[in-house]
């Protein structure tokens, strides 16, 4: 599923390279379209978002996120 879609995002990206910053590819069988708002998805499709197809996770030990003190 990962491969088809970064398959889908790097060919948007290959094909248009100065365009917009796409949200997300959403899955629908052997097919795939990039989107670039969150989805609304039917019930066969999966949406991926380009943050996971991009790797785009911290490996930071406190990279959790922190609320601000009370004071």
């Amino acid at each position: 599923m990962f491969q088809q879609a970064r398959s889908v995002i790097y060919r948007y990206l290959e094909h248009c390279p100065g365009g917009a910053e796409p949200h997300g590819v959403v899955l629908q069988g052997d097919r795939g379209r990039v989107v670039f708002d969150q989805p609304v998805l039917l019930p066969d499709e999966q949406f991926i978002p380009l943050a996971l197809l991009r790797g785009r996770t911290s490996t930071r030990p406190n990279s959790r996120l922190r609320m601000p003190r009370n004071r």
